[in-house]
């Protein structure tokens, strides 16, 4: 079943450039392993080595985060949008004095 993901722009430089890709997954788990097979370098980007998504990595099905729901295991279907959100810390800090 294909869903359409949405590739923040850190990522882009492994989908070619692409900002949103269709791909195939009957969950979270799956759908990763796919865009890994047309897009190498994702999986490691998203995942630690054992597997799980990066702490930092946010991902949300319809608008609702993945952990909320079944994580790594939350199915998906026809149709669905998935986006992908890397958590982005730093900056300049700002004194509120």
């Amino acid at each position: 079943m294909a869903v359409t993901v949405r590739v923040p722009m850190a990522l882009r430089k492994l989908t070619g450039g692409a900002g949103e890709v269709e791909a195939e997954g009957t969950n979270v788990k799956d759908l990763i392993e796919n865009l890994e097979s047309s897009y190498s370098g994702l999986k490691s980007a998203l995942c630690e080595g054992d597997g799980k998504v990066r702490g930092y990595v946010n991902i949300y099905i319809n608008d609702e985060d993945f952990r909320s729901m079944e994580g790594i295991e939350t199915p998906l279907k026809e149709g669905d949008e998935v986006a992908i959100i890397p958590a982005i810390a730093g900056g300049r800090g700002v004194n509120c004095q």
